[in-house]
């Protein structure tokens, strides 16, 4: 079966806050209503990166808390099960792990975080809090630049080479590394 990749936790600042372990019981799968959902300091656009990308429209200072990433929020079981069905050539889905327990599917219900491009020279970075994620700008940018960060998205050594092309990169930057791949399978950092 074709596993689903994820854009990773670890690619992440992973902050929790008062985190405390609960009883595991069935629920539905729930959106998130955030005062980050929508951001006037962006627009969603055509990319030259791939699709539709994420652009300034006004200056975005160092430290800024952009939007946050949202979707449906599901489990890791119920993300392979929804994906499982893609194509073998189709890479592509807007899906992010939140948390050991919770995947963000902003396919259903997303917003334009979504459309946040891959970049191996990115200007902002993933910031997990309580489940959460936010995009945060880790340089000043200037208006119509493209936002993008680092996906670094999880595979396995024992993944197919065919596969895991899919995931190539094509962010441009000098010193890209060609692919949005995490530098490490998951299987080996595991080991660790």
């Amino acid at each position: 079966m074709r596993k689903t990749k994820y854009t990773r936790p670890s690619a992440s600042k992973a902050k929790s806050k008062g985190s405390k372990k609960r009883a595991t019981k069935a629920r539905k799968p729930s959106v998130h209503t955030s005062k980050y959902a929508t951001s006037p300091l962006i627009e969603a656009r055509h990319s030259k990166i791939h699709g539709t990308g994420v652009y300034a429209v006004a200056p975005i200072k160092k430290g800024t808390r952009i939007i946050e990433y949202l979707g449906e929020r599901i489990t890791h079981d119920e993300a392979d099960r929804r994906y499982a069905r893609k194509k073998d050539d189709d890479g592509h889905t807007f899906l992010f792990i939140a948390s050991s327990r919770t995947v963000i599917d902003a396919g259903v219900n997303g917003n334009e975080a979504r459309f946040i491009n891959h970049s191996c020279a990115p200007n902002c970075e993933t910031v997990i809090e309580n489940s959460r994620v936010y995009i945060d700008a880790i340089r000043n940018i200037k208006p119509g630049e493209e936002l993008g960060y680092d996906y670094q998205l999880t595979w396995e050594s024992t993944d197919d080479p065919e596969e895991l092309a899919l995931y190539a990169c094509r962010c441009g930057a000098k010193k890209c590394r060609g692919t949005m791949l995490d530098t490490e399978p998951l299987d080996k950092k595991k080991r660790k």
